[in-house]
């Protein structure tokens, strides 16, 4: 069985992958900012349950969690990045201090559970890193273009990742769900700007209003989503990129066709710059 190190376990995505890790007999070492909201996701205690307290933003935390589950399990060999939250607001809205936070959260938080955790994946020359990225990490929208910032970062970076530690036996994958019943888009996990400028009403209003109303009439199931990330992890060749969800598929096709007519339209001015 497997040894599997989860950011943000105490809900949402983060705690579905948990339960459906020590469902299958794997041992998960889980992390939220407070180990009090771990235990009381996992009431039963289950075996194979080491809850640590570690905020993303604090990489000496993130070392001392990785220390504790190495000294309970000896190994690390699944990484879940899920830790994270969503900001809705217009780009010119939204202030550079909630611009900088999310960041330092959804970027910066998986550079350092990175650090924290790839000396252990390359001792070894195995393992598989998760991060829980978004279809707004591929296509994003107005209103939630900084969210989506943030998680075409996560993207790059991944894609480099991929590259650079494929030689060494770790494998990459980014999972890009759409929209699923989590706790997402209450207060706990996302942040909204006040939409100050009215020249933005047309273009971020209407998503602004439908993330409003859609919590809890999501069209994904999260239990579904947890089952076929930990099946990603089982099998020889992991895809770089997992959509989960309907709304994903047909988000990430639109912008696939996108840049294809894009591309064919516009490519004699593109090969008309080359030497």
């Amino acid at each position: 069985m497997s040894v599997w190190f989860v950011t943000g376990a105490s809900r949402g995505f983060g705690a579905e992958i948990t339960r459906e890790a020590l469902n299958r007999g794997h041992r998960v070492i889980a992390t939220a900012r407070d180990m009090s909201a771990v235990l009381r996701a996992y009431p039963q205690k289950p075996a194979g349950l080491l809850s640590v307290s570690a905020d993303v933003t604090e990489p000496e935390q993130l070392t001392v969690a990785v220390e504790a589950g190495l000294a309970e399990f000896g190994r690390i060999d699944v990484v879940v990045n899920n830790a994270g939250y969503g900001l809705v607001g217009a780009i010119e809205e939204t202030s550079d201090t909630a611009a900088r936070a999310l960041f330092d959260v959804n970027v910066f938080g998986v550079l350092n559970a990175l650090r924290a955790t790839l000396p252990t994946l390359r001792a070894q020359r195995s393992g598989h890193i998760l991060n829980i990225s978004s279809v707004g990490g591929f296509a994003t929208a107005p209103a939630v273009g900084l969210y989506g910032a943030s998680k075409f970062a996560l993207e790059g970076i991944s894609e480099a990742l991929h590259g650079e530690l494929a030689p060494l036996g770790v494998r990459v994958t980014i999972v890009e769900p759409g929209g699923f019943r989590t706790d997402f888009l209450n207060g706990s996990s996302i942040q909204v700007e006040p939409a100050a400028i009215e020249d933005y009403a047309a273009g971020a209003g209407p998503v602004r209003e439908a993330l409003a109303h859609n919590d809890g009439r999501q069209p994904g199931d999260p239990v579904k989503a947890a089952k076929a990330i930990v099946d990603i992890t089982e099998v020889d060749e992991p895809p770089l990129r997992l959509q989960l969800g309907a709304d994903a598929v047909e988000r990430v096709e639109a912008k696939l066709d996108l840049v294809r007519r894009e591309l064919d339209e516009w490519r004699h001015v593109a090969l008309s710059t080359a030497i």
